[in-house]
């Protein structure tokens, strides 16, 4: 594929250099992916294969001893780390799209923003359909969904069809690979460590940023914008999905177990509250938590994951160093996030979390000042220490305060909030830098709402 997306060379099925049965896309994409285009071509002996083993599988579990809740939590960690990818995408290909397109920075912001806020919408009835029929078959359909919207948007030519394929399919399908079918896991499948298990989930983004992030860069710098949605395709549909629809289990009670840390023989399934929202809407400790949230997201994935690489090649940076320090602030938020999971076990929620906002935004209203590649490391590292550090905090609070049977729908629409805030700073920035050419007042502005998070926060009761 050149750079600008066009597909070279033919298919030569069977030749010498490949493996039987594979297809060789020339000069398309690097020997990983190709190994994943041989692997959809005999992917029914590998489902089979897997099946046969599964009890092999399951007998070795139950000999060691592993609770099968730690299965099901590496599982959703893997979901998680993968679907990652996606947060990422928009900013790495959108000055490709802006050079092969002449679409404006306006334009693909929109088109991103449409990502998020759907992102968040479809959180809660995502959650509130996992509450009441399971998560694994709902994830499953929203993994399939992702993986048509990812495979779509190699084709696209207009704006359009960047609005569809990216803003709709993917923002409304990965609603259902988010930090909200990990809390909806966690909070079934385990009575003790919680807040760890949490902050595993949460270091699955971090680690999924520092694996993924480096490999798309250099993707799209070589083979183009289409090789990067191809490859995130191929990972979903090739190793995602057929684990959910293996290994998933929607509770303990389905394997005979308890919950992890609950000593017996089954648990007692507990039915959600018919209507759950009526009750929490009326407790204003939702309101802080769905505000401070909301702030998160101003502060994060919108401005961050959107316009931080474009913001450090307008400054000089190498396009290669802005991919490292993403990655570096997932190798630091992996330490950070199971840090403040074990911290919430031992501590409680509110002081951790207040921590968390006022550390990011001190150091979002400095990141305007940095110049040299040392301080971008510098602030990688500070600010990657908090990125995701709130999403344990959040979730136990809202399991605590609302009820664990409940944590889908109520944890569903605190993270629309969330995804509210990303998708208004997504935008914002995108409109501000149409006005001065520049972030500075985008980050400073997110930096203050850091701060005013941290006031939220010392108002919540545990």
């Amino acid at each position: 594929m050149s750079r600008s997306g066009s597909f070279s060379g033919k298919c030569h099925p069977n030749s010498p250099e490949t493996p039987p049965r594979a297809t060789r896309l020339d000069g398309l994409i690097p020997t990983y992916v190709e190994m994943c285009i041989t692997a959809a071509t005999r992917g029914n002996e590998i489902i089979i294969l897997t099946i046969s083993n599964m009890s092999l599988i399951m007998t070795i579990i139950k000999r060691t001893g592993i609770h099968y809740a730690w299965v099901v939590l590496a599982v959703t960690f893997t979901c998680l780390f993968v679907a990652s990818t996606l947060r990422s995408v928009p900013g790495i290909i959108m000055l490709s799209l802006e050079h092969e397109f002449h679409w404006s920075r306006e334009t693909i912001s929109g088109a991103v923003s449409v990502n998020l806020l759907l992102f968040g919408l479809a959180g809660p009835f995502l959650g509130r359909l996992m509450d009441l029929y399971g998560t694994k078959a709902i994830t499953a359909i929203m993994l399939t969904l992702v993986t048509l919207g990812a495979g779509g948007s190699i084709f696209m030519q207009e704006p359009w069809q960047l609005y569809l394929f990216w803003g709709v399919i993917i923002g409304a399908g990965s609603g259902g690979t988010s930090i909200v079918m990990g809390s909806t896991v966690v909070n079934r499948w385990f009575r003790q460590r919680r807040g760890l298990a949490l902050g595993i989930l949460g270091a699955a983004f971090s680690s999924g940023q520092l694996i993924f992030t480096p490999i798309i860069m250099n993707l799209n710098m070589q083979f183009g914008w289409r090789a990067v949605t191809l490859f995130i395709a191929l990972m979903l549909g090739l190793v995602v999905l057929p684990l959910v629809m293996i290994f998933m289990a929607n509770n303990p009670g389905i394997k005979g177990l308890q919950p992890y840390g609950d000593n017996g023989s089954a648990a007692p399934e507990v039915l959600p509250d018919p209507n759950p929202m009526r009750s929490a809407m009326a407790n204003p400790q939702f309101w802080l938590l769905a505000f401070s949230f909301g702030i998160c997201g101003f502060t994060t994935s919108g401005l961050f994951q959107t316009h931080l690489i474009s913001h450090g090649i307008e400054h000089g940076f190498p396009e290669m160093a802005m991919a490292v320090s993403l990655g570096v602030m997932g190798a630091t938020d992996i330490a950070g996030t199971v840090f403040s999971g074990w911290l919430c076990d031992r501590f409680g929620r509110r002081w951790p979390l207040a921590i968390y906002y006022a550390l990011r935004g001190v150091s979002l209203m400095l990141l305007p000042y940095v110049e040299s590649t040392g301080q971008l490391m510098a602030f990688s590292v500070v600010y990657g220490l908090n990125w995701l550090s709130t999403v344990p905090a959040t979730s136990a609070l809202t399991a605590d305060l609302f009820g664990k049977q409940n944590v889908g729908v109520v944890f569903g629409w605190i993270c629309f909030a969330h995804q509210v805030g990303a998708a208004l700073a997504c935008y914002g920035a995108g409109y501000l830098h149409g006005l001065f050419g520049n972030y500075t007042l985008a980050f400073m502005t997110s930096g203050l709402f850091a701060l005013v998070a941290t006031g939220l926060v010392m108002n919540i009761r545990e």
